[in-house]
């Protein structure tokens, strides 16, 4: 596959756009904003989303979605979660048979409780869909850092295909087959990121921090098996490793978000000053209700809901988790 199309030019799908360029993959990147496309074409540079990084000359950028699939031999859908139904549904009537459709943003839809890829299994059936998913900040990867992530595909042929047109020296995808288990690990490590980032902004130390991510890491991987994903997969870079990641560092925008709720703010004043999205607020309430309707406690989303919404207090949470009846870890 030489011909890439990038759908979507936040930071991560500029990101993935300039690697695939540097790789010598003749890509296409659409963006909704005009400015965006005038400077990525015009400077060689995202300065809205990644003003860091000088990308490679040879990318196109452009706002119509037709015009960047026309030729493309892949598309790399880099839409937020909670527009990816909206986009599909315009993408319907110019996306060729076959073509497949890499699902790069994480989350799940607020609405319905829907995966993203049971979106486009619904309003893109001709597409062919896989998963990228794992530890990664963009800038870090656009600028050739090490990085490794996964690859997910029920079809193992197209999987491994995918692979290879992805990955470089510096950029290493694994494939697996988990699309359910890779998707829930990369969508709600999200949510458990806002809540490592209210531990560190409430001041609750590295044990605290530490005892969040491996319970959270539990959570996640309950709710991945009862719907369909396997327990395996969250030892992996698309669960524990995206998870460690993004509950560690001020570079992740959840657990910015965190940081400023354990410090007090309200949510409606955090997300006032931010351009970015946080999927982990909209993933939220959409894993409880599905998680609930499947049969699976989950503690520490349910704190954090409650804590997002003014439901309740860090310190009445805390005590809650911790005054909850003992029982085996696993």
């Amino acid at each position: 596959m030489d011909r890439i199309a990038v759908l979507g030019a936040g930071a991560w799908g500029t990101a993935l756009a300039h690697i695939a360029a540097e790789n010598g993959k003749r890509v296409t990147l659409w963006a909704r904003e005009p400015e965006v496309v005038a400077d990525i074409n015009e400077k060689r540079r995202n300065t809205l989303f990644l003003p860091d990084v000088e990308l490679n000359g040879s990318i196109a950028a452009t706002n119509d979605q037709a015009a960047a699939l026309a030729d493309a031999q892949a598309v790399l859908l880099v839409i937020p979660a909670q527009h990816l139904r909206a986009s599909c549904q315009t993408l319907r009537s110019v996306w060729k048979q076959g073509l497949p459709a890499v699902l790069c943003a994480k989350g799940i839809e607020e609405k319905t409780g829907s995966l993203l890829s049971e979106i486009l299994a619904q309003e893109l059936p001709q597409a062919r869909v896989a998963v990228l998913s794992g530890p990664t900040f963009a800038e870090e990867a656009a600028l050739g850092k090490p990085t490794a992530l996964t690859l997910a595909c029920a079809d193992e042929t197209l999987g491994k295909e995918l692979v290879k047109t992805l990955g470089t020296k510096t950029f290493r995808p694994y494939y697996s087959a988990d699309v359910t288990g890779v998707q829930i690990g990369g969508a709600v490590k999200n949510v458990m990121a806002i809540a490592a980032g209210i531990v560190a902004g409430r001041r609750l130390g590295d044990n605290a921090r530490a005892a969040l991510i491996t319970r959270g890491l539990a959570e996640i991987a309950r709710f991945a098996v009862a719907l369909g994903g396997q327990a395996q997969t969250f030892m992996g870079l698309s669960g524990l490793g995206d998870l460690v990641l993004t509950a560690n560092s001020t570079q992740s925008r959840n657990f910015t978000v965190g940081l400023e709720l354990g410090k007090g703010r309200s949510l409606s004043d955090i997300l006032g000053e931010k351009r970015t999205v946080a999927e982990g607020v909209f993933t939220a309430r959409a894993v409880l209700e599905r998680a609930a309707a499947a049969g699976v406690e989950m503690p520490i989303c349910e704190g954090l809901s409650r804590i997002m919404n003014g439901q309740s207090s860090v310190d009445d949470i805390v005590a809650s988790l911790f005054t909850r009846p003992f029982k085996s870890e696993n």
